[in-house]
């Protein structure tokens, strides 16, 4: 998912709902409206009240939404039975109805006909989930329906809204199985006439899940089911289902899922361990109404009180659950679709709907420089990017629908354009409502005649101006600026002589929001989970001397709220920081990646938590890197060894898997052999590390209190002997086999054995490597240096490298190269620091090229 892993939870993300891109409110509950009495008549106080959720522009832009489609249409919401008369829902249904407003509501009351039928002396049944309905169950069930019924309608009526009782007629069914089950129905259709009526004279209906067959028999339906044949019979624009809990929570992280999007996420999502009976069952119901619905519906599960939330905000509310689509890119208008496309400038693209323009003058204009077209099967947002070869590219439309903005469609394109283009220009009228989105998602801007421009990606004030000089020189700037405004023939004209330069407008646009003007890169922020290791240590030091990044967070219990040691560039306190803690940093976009340097085993939660809380960034979502062999044979993970698989994956990926000490030495060993190898035979790798490769353990305390840090084992225990262990199935030979095998050399096992020397830190590896061909010293050296000639951090050399040469450094060194009298095997050597290019230092080059920073960055050459 999640990606908001795509189903690491949400991959993603991502974030957030529609199209204002406005951070999650700290707000959580509606108002209350506690004085609703007939004076609060009037929509522009009730418009004053709902303004304590969002402001009043969006919550005008969605009550046009909702008044624009047929009442009928508007909603169904349903009602568990624990809250059908809770003040949260009455005091919300109660505001929609004097908005005009009409949800069709349908409740359960499962918690009262258990009250009942304990009271009459029947002992409830069930088989498979259903409740085994015998004639005195039926008798039971319809009274306490009825009076549920009545209840939630007098309450509504003493808010002054008018609510009609609807506790049968509504739906027809047949028995589901009358031997098995009873009067339990199955619904065969719905009769949409009491609804409809009720809604043309100004009522609410307040409907049941009681059916009744042709002849007139009552049956018994589950309420869920009940909604979502009511739900395939409407076509609502909105479902809602409302429950105690208010959404659909991860079982391991414990974390909302705040979207879930069937087509890309189901298949995954139902073969989560953690995804069974209730919740499984509940997936597959819904999912088999949405694929019934148009692909604008969406079901959203909530408490009581986020209803209003759910409905008049961007952010929405507890989970919300569509079909969605895949996107697509194309640089041929044809491909999409010219007549389709013109059909969407037409009635969103504001110079052709005001007539200033025509769509073919657009698509002329357009194709004078390449471009690129992004948006959903349906287009319900279409994106248009100007792209001419060596120059900045120009967002020149950005045209959601209606239904874009209610499926969060635009923030999946935006995401890709993100991806894309690491930094981008454009534009948007002073009077578009949609304006703070534009602001939300851009670094920077300045407004003037009745147009702003916004970018991402630009470093500095100087770039920016030069952008925009390149724009007005090559007669960009007419769209990218200024997309109305000024006839054609002035619209070059960026300020007159009585207003202050571009550089000064920018400056001043900058200092005013966040803080982006600053000639050098954007300064990075990283969160450290586990940093008390030795791995934990030399990270520690490699931030504290990067320019570009900051350590803002570290992670230890035992150690919470002691001060950092190693680190002088601010005053950074241990935390005792957990899944939920990390996913609230990512929600508030707290960092820009996480470094996990736990135990194997441990970072799945912490992952999965991460990864849920996407949906609530901007963009892709903060990078993690895991230190441990956790995520190493996951597809779904980027391998981040750069020497050997490429920078490209890295620069893309928000979820980096950084190799072991053991699999990077022997990887980088092979790796230039394998066209030469033996088919059938195992290359063998022998290797020796110092003692801080078997980790540390957490010994006495200090004269302040602190813990401290003590390696597992030491040269004392190994009496300056050598320990052999893992003899076979280490997981560090698995894992250098797996990434080796994709390399193009087939399938390759590699046979290792670790053994533990009396020295701190350093590995040296020797690797016999059985030949299909002769080569002689000379050829194979040729291969390594071909190889690595190029990387910064790899040396080879005639010698045997040995630990002095290796302890302390940040990379690679090969060397030693024998082959056998026979021709028939060729010996190698190769050595680096398990702690530093084992580790640190390769999380670091992750972390930098990930981050789009210089990859050498902190890393002493």
């Amino acid at each position: 998912m999640i990606s908001r892993s795509k189903l690491a939870l949400r991959q993603s993300s991502v974030a957030k709902r529609a199209l204002t891109g406005a951070s999650k409110r700290s707000l959580s509950v509606t108002p209350r409206l506690c004085t609703f009495k007939s004076d609060l008549s009037h929509r522009d106080q009730l418009l004053h009240l709902l303004s304590n959720i969002s402001s009043r522009q969006e919550i005008e832009r969605y009550l046009r939404v909702f008044s624009s489609t047929t009442n009928k249409n508007f909603a169904v919401i349903k009602v568990g039975g624990a809250i059908t008369t809770s003040p949260d829902l009455i005091h919300s249904l109660a505001v929609l109805h004097k908005l005009g407003l009409h949800p069709v509501v349908l409740h359960g009351a499962g918690p009262q006909l258990n009250q009942k039928l304990e009271d009459a002396g029947v002992v409830p049944d069930y088989i498979d989930g259903i409740r085994i309905t015998d004639p005195k169950t039926l008798q039971i069930a319809r009274e306490t329906f009825l009076e549920e019924n009545l209840r939630m309608c007098d309450e509504l009526e003493k808010l002054g809204s008018r609510a009609r009782p609807i506790p049968a007629g509504v739906f027809t069914a047949s028995y589901l199985d009358k031997d098995k089950y009873g009067y339990v129905g199955k619904i065969d259709k719905v009769n949409k006439e009491p609804i409809e009526a009720a809604i043309k004279a100004g009522y609410l209906p307040i409907l049941t899940s009681i059916a009744e067959t042709a002849d007139g028999q009552l049956l018994n339906v589950n309420a869920d089911v009940a909604a979502g044949e009511l739900s395939k019979s409407l076509e609502p624009l909105k479902i809602v289902y409302l429950n105690e809990k208010g959404g659909i929570f991860h079982g391991v992280s414990n974390e909302l899922l705040e979207t879930i999007n069937l087509d890309e996420e189901y298949d995954g999502l139902m073969k989560e361990e953690w995804v069974r009976y209730g919740t499984k069952l509940k997936l597959r119901e819904i999912k088999d109404l949405l694929d019934h619905l148009p692909r604008s519906s969406s079901v959203a599960i909530i408490s009581a009180d986020q209803l209003q939330k759910e409905l008049f905000t961007d952010s929405g509310a507890g989970t919300l659950i569509r079909r969605g689509y895949k996107l697509f890119k194309s640089s041929s208008i044809e491909e999409v679709g010219t007549e389709k496309l013109r059909k969407v400038l037409e009635e969103r693209e504001p110079e052709i709907k005001s007539g200033l323009k025509t769509a073919s003058e657009f698509f002329a204009d357009l194709k004078q420089h390449p471009y690129t077209i992004y948006g959903d099967e349906p287009q319900d947002v279409v994106a248009i990017v100007s792209h001419p070869e060596g120059e900045v590219p120009v967002l020149r439309a950005f045209l959601p629908s209606t239904n874009g903005v209610l499926n969060n469609v635009v923030e999946n394109v935006w995401a890709q354009l993100r991806k894309n283009y690491r930094k981008l220009f454009w534009a948007a009228r002073a009077d578009d409502e949609l304006r703070a989105w534009h602001f939300e998602k851009a670094d920077g801007s300045f407004t003037r005649a009745g147009g702003s421009l916004f970018w991402y990606g630009a470093q500095s004030i100087s770039e920016v101006e030069q952008t925009v000089k390149e724009f007005e020189n090559k007669g960009r700037i007419e769209r990218s600026f200024l997309p109305v405004g000024p006839p054609p023939a002035s619209r070059r004209t960026l300020m007159t002589s009585a207003r202050p330069s571009v550089t000064q407008a920018v400056a001043m646009q900058m200092k005013a929001r966040r803080g982006y003007a600053t000639e050098a890169p954007k300064s990075k922020k990283v969160a450290l989970i586990g940093a008390r290791g030795y791995t934990g240590q030399n990270l520690v030091s490699l931030l504290n001397a990067h320019p570009n990044i900051d350590l803002v967070a570290v992670s230890s219990r035992e150690l919470a709220g002691k001060s950092l040691q190693g680190y002088d560039k601010s005053n950074v306190q241990y935390e005792a920081l957990g899944p939920k803690e990390c996913a609230e940093m990512e929600r508030r976009a707290d960092v820009d990646a996480f470094i996990m340097a736990l135990p194997n085993g441990v970072c799945k939660p912490f992952v999965d938590a991460i990864t849920s809380a996407r949906e609530a960034r901007e963009g892709k979502g903060s990078v993690i890197v895991d230190l441990s062999a956790d995520m190493r044979f996951e597809d779904s993970w980027t391998y981040g060894l750069p020497e050997l698989y490429g920078r490209d994956e890295i620069k893309q990926s928000t979820l980096i898997s950084n190799p072991g000490c053991y699999a990077t030495n022997t990887q980088l060993l092979l790796a230039p052999l394998l066209p030469y190898l033996k088919q059938g035979n195992q290359p063998t790798v022998f290797g020796m590390s110092g003692y801080s490769g078997a980790g540390t353990k957490t010994g006495e305390k200090d004269s302040n209190g602190v813990p401290v840090t003590l390696p597992k084992m030491d040269d004392v225990a190994l009496g300056g002997a050598c320990k052999p262990y893992a003899l076979t199935d280490h997981i560090h030979e698995r894992e250098a086999g797996f990434h080796l095998s994709k390399l193009g050399a087939g399938g390759i096992n590699v046979a290792f054995t670790p053994i533990v020397g009396p020295w701190f830190q350093g590995i040296v590896s020797v690797a016999s490597l059985p030949l299909e061909r002769d080569l002689r010293a000379s050829d194979v050296r040729k291969l390594y240096e071909d190889r690595y000639q190029n990387e910064k951090l790899i040396k080879f050399i005639n010698e045997v490298p040995t630990i002095p040469d290796i302890a302390g450094r940040h990379g690679w060194i090969g060397g030693g190269v024998q082959v056998h009298s026979k021709g028939e095997r060729v010996v190698v050597v190769g050595a680096l620091d398990n702690l530093l290019k084992g580790a640190a230092t390769q999380c670091m080059q992750n972390l930098n090229i990930a981050l789009g920073l210089d990859e050498y960055a902190s890393i002493p050459l």
